[in-house]
């Protein structure tokens, strides 16, 4: 397993972290460690530690932009 540094910014609302955890689960990867960053505007920050199968991020990232409200920032090897 990889180790990927995804930063990620979603609607600041009851479930939304909720919805991101359920897809890294469903895209086979761990979390390993979660920061909230920031609340501005009505949108969180947050960064992910994430281990996902093998050594690309390219399944996670995809799953994580099919939700609503959420975007990418960055996902960087950790």
């Amino acid at each position: 397993m990889a180790l990927f540094k995804v930063e990620i910014t979603l609607p600041d609302r009851p479930g939304s972290l909720g919805a991101v955890a359920s897809a890294i689960g469903f895209a086979g990867g761990d979390i390993r460690g979660l920061q909230v960053l920031k609340s501005v505007d009505g949108r969180g920050y947050d960064e992910i530690i994430v281990a996902v199968p093998g050594s690309d991020a390219t399944d996670l990232l995809d799953i994580l932009r099919q939700i609503g409200g959420v975007e990418v920032l960055s996902c960087n090897p950790a």
